[in-house]
């Protein structure tokens, strides 16, 4: 029996390119388990990072759109996205806020955010069948790792609550830059690797899993901000928005409390050839629900 932790898991997706909504992958595949053991475990309510919304200055926002629209996306038969009906959460958007806001942030609502590829891509390979109740927190502008893990830290307790399932969607590997588009323009094909992966990507790929996967409680966030200072970290992410939403898992999943957690590494894409989509889960339902057995 695993250890207890009366805490629900989260996920780290890295929702690659647009594409990855338009073609079946080893990822979609990870994303729609990953929804369908949610659903059997009675989640009500995601919160999501993505990494496509950063508010400026010194604030963060949370999305309260009542009847928020789909930023359009090329590449992709609309049928795969925008028949699907978006749900937003606004009681538990204003949660967030006041929860951040409780904890020295300068959070506010937006009630004019239309909904990014970056979150309605993974919701809609994760959650088929369709939207749960959904809240959006953005990022901040200044892209400080320990910025990103103390907004983590300071919503962990709603893991306490089971229904509530936190999911960060970055890239483990994304530099726009450095990708070979060439296929995906001439082909449509996102998935074609005339060469290798770069040595730089490979490498990065590497010390992301272990910092992940070898890591956990606050050695976890230690080793995951660390990676914005080793020397391939520019390699592979050009700019830090696709990095921002692993910094925010690191804070939900850092806690002295987390130590021992268990973590997944469910599947993985290699896109543009260089574009790694690494694909963790941090905790399990097993962990989350052993503790009702144990008492």
């Amino acid at each position: 029996m695993p250890e207890p932790t009366g805490l629900a898991p989260v996920h780290f997706f890295s929702h690659g390119s647009t594409a990855m909504l338009g073609e079946e992958s080893k990822s979609a595949d990870y994303w729609k388990s990953c929804g369908d053991a949610a659903l059997a475990n009675g989640i009500k309510h995601v919160i999501i990072m993505g990494a496509h919304w950063a508010a400026i200055n010194d604030e963060i926002h949370v999305a309260t759109n009542p009847n928020p629209t789909k930023a359009p996306i090329g590449g992709v038969h609309p049928r795969k996205y925008v028949d699907y009906e978006l749900i937003p959460d606004l009681p538990m958007a204003d949660r967030v806020v006041d929860t951040l806001r409780r904890n020295g942030f300068n959070c506010n609502a937006n009630p004019t955010f239309q909904w990014i590829h970056d979150v309605y891509l993974i919701l809609i390979r994760t959650f088929p069948e369709g939207c749960p109740p959904t809240t959006i927190i953005s990022m901040n502008a200044r892209f400080d790792p320990h910025y990103h893990i103390r907004v983590g830290a300071a919503l962990r307790s709603l893991r306490r609550e089971k229904d509530v399932l936190f999911i960060g969607s970055g890239g483990a590997v994304h530099n726009l830059y450095r990708n070979v588009w060439t296929p995906l323009l001439r082909y449509a094909d996102n998935f074609a690797m005339e060469t290798p992966p770069g040595t730089w990507a490979l490498e990065f790929r590497q010390e992301f899993e272990d910092a992940i996967t070898k890591n956990t409680g606050p050695a976890l966030r230690r080793a995951m901000a660390m990676l914005m200072k080793i020397p391939k970290y520019r390699d592979a992410h050009a700019t830090d928005d696709h990095f921002m939403s692993a910094m925010f898992v690191a804070g939900l999943v850092g806690s002295f409390e987390d130590i021992g957690t268990s973590v997944e590494f469910g599947a993985e894409d290699w896109e543009l050839t260089n574009m790694c989509n690494s694909q963790y889960t941090l905790g399990s339902w097993a962990q989350c629900f052993a503790s009702a057995e144990v008492k």
